[in-house]
């Protein structure tokens, strides 16, 4: 039997704990996100609002720990020396600013089960992206493994004790809502898109263009271009009541405040993640985060399970091992030692 392949998985200890903590944190997101909400899942605050601000929070937190080390004007000098990488951090920051608000706009149409089913399609995509941007072929175990864990995601959203749910609620639909469904379809197809290149073009920033920026002048450029971004999108839509009085009370409610902080955390991780392991053990990430939100939604908020989240756990696991058997290799170029030497020295600090 083959053996799971630890080195090549997490190549450093710092690597493993980054990945059970980007778990932990995205879990936990779902569930304060949950709780933050009232009686129907509505919020009482504005949600592009919390986005921004938590932008603003990332940025700011970007801006302390590097200022922990280095000064303030060692911060400007090297945001000017690399201001190359900055604009190159507005494709990310433009298709992750689009992702979040196509998130609103198609669980406006679709249910949550499938919108859920659709978005797995970005398990491949992101699989296929990986080949282009990188140049590297996946092997055939790697693809199996992939395969099992986009069909063990789509089993979670499949209630197989309700075959009869599906049926009824499609003879409701009408010609105009068939209409809206197929052009939500091309929108939730360019949202995965987003969230596919997004990842994976973040990565590339992270380990070829700025593989000797320091990680926390990379995630300032990644937080300002976002800042930018999404202040170009609510100028657009015309919201002026964004930042109102009344708004702002609804926002700095204490779990509104914990959402916030708990996303700029997982941000930062994400930056750590892609920078020491990849976008394709990322998507096994996120498999394992929306098992394991299944099970403390339900011991936290009684949400049932069903007989497909048991055997969706068990198919994420078996690609996790399968995978894990020969995982994707995809390191930083090489860099000068001195360089090198920092990025250590970075890492034992954190």
């Amino acid at each position: 039997m083959s053996k799971i392949n630890w080195s090549e998985l997490f190549p450093t200890r710092f690597s493993a704990f980054i990945f059970v903590l980007y778990i932990g944190l995205f879990v936990n997101q779902g569930i304060l996100v949950t709780a933050s909400q009232k009686e129907g899942s509505k919020y009482e605050y504005d949600i592009i609002t919390v986005v921004l601000l938590t932008e603003f929070l990332k940025l700011l937190t970007s801006v302390i720990l590097y200022c922990q080390q280095n000064s303030f004007r060692s911060l400007i000098q090297d945001s000017v020396k690399n201001k190359k990488v900055l604009s190159l951090y507005f494709l990310p920051a433009f298709l992750y600013c689009l992702y979040n608000n196509l998130a609103f706009v198609n669980l406006a149409t679709f249910d949550p089960t499938t919108y859920y089913l659709l978005l797995q399609l970005r398990v491949v995509a992101t699989a296929i992206l990986f080949q282009v941007i990188f140049k590297k072929q996946l092997s055939k175990k790697q693809w199996l493994s992939l395969l099992l864990l986009t069909t063990g995601c789509m089993l979670k959203g499949w209630n197989f004790t309700q075959p009869n749910t599906k049926d009824e609620s499609a003879t409701h639909i009408t010609k105009s809502t068939s209409i809206a469904l197929d052009i939500n379809a091309v929108l939730i197809f360019v949202q995965l898109m987003c969230s596919c290149l997004a990842g994976v073009y973040n990565e590339y920033l992270l380990k070829n263009p700025g593989a000797d920026t320091h990680i926390f002048i990379q995630n300032v450029f990644m937080y300002l271009d976002s800042i930018i971004c999404n202040t170009f999108l609510l100028i657009l839509q015309g919201n002026l009541n964004a930042f109102s009085i009344q708004n702002l009370k609804m926002v700095f409610h204490y779990k509104v405040i914990l959402v916030m902080l708990n996303n700029t955390a997982a941000g930062i991780v994400t930056s750590f993640f892609l920078k020491s392991m990849n976008s394709i053990l990322k998507t096994f990430a996120a498999a394992l985060e929306l098992i394991f939100t299944a099970i403390f939604s339900y011991l936290l908020f009684s949400i049932p399970i069903y007989l497909n989240t048991v055997i969706a756990i068990s198919l994420v696991l078996f690609s996790i091992y399968l995978y894990s058997q020969n995982p994707v290799v995809n390191t930083m170029k090489a860099t000068p030692p001195s360089h090198t030497e920092e990025k250590e020295a970075l890492i034992e600090e954190v």
